[in-house]
């Protein structure tokens, strides 16, 4: 799946080849390279990237994502340009959207995975609370950009579970 990225106002691509934990990708025209990515907390990614480690600080901005890596903030904002260029003007609902849990729980079960396109209104995380399972939906179209949550792992309310773009 190839990406637009601006990285501090910068415009570049990627190719995702392969999802986590063992990812595959490629900027732009640069041979396709290999990361070993997990997310131990909720918003902190460890990378292992040419036999280095690396733990990447993620959190929501109003457009996109600022991203922390040893000190250094990076604003990167993500778009994927065929979804983009099927749009007939702004339907309002641009940016990122996270995907938060609304209650302490277990989750359950993931319905969708790294880079699925999902569409408005459709299951993303099942959350047990109370002993009711409860779906949480996607807001809106577009492509799972990050998972968070873990199946068997407890959240608390406001715990971001996932990152739609």
């Amino acid at each position: 799946m190839k990406l637009a990225l601006s990285i501090n106002g910068r415009e570049s691509s990627i190719e995702l080849l392969a999802t986590a934990p063992a990812c595959r990708f490629q900027f732009e025209d640069d041979p396709a390279r290999e990361a070993n990515v997990e997310s131990p907390v909720s918003g902190i990614y460890t990378v292992l990237l040419d036999g280095r480690s690396y733990d990447a600080f993620v959190e929501t901005a109003p457009v996109g994502l600022i991203v922390t890596i040893e000190g250094n903030r990076f604003e990167v904002e993500v778009r994927d340009p065929r979804r983009l260029s099927r749009r007939a003007g702004g339907d309002g609902g641009g940016g990122v959207q996270t995907l938060s849990s609304p209650m302490p729980g277990k989750v359950v079960r993931l319905l969708v995975g790294l880079g699925d396109k999902v569409e408005a209104g459709q299951g993303i995380v099942v959350i047990e609370a109370m002993k009711m399972q409860n779906e949480m939906k996607a807001a809106r179209a577009g492509t799972v950009l990050g998972i968070t949550a873990k199946e068997g792992a407890t959240v608390t309310a406001g715990e971001a579970l996932a990152t739609i773009g």
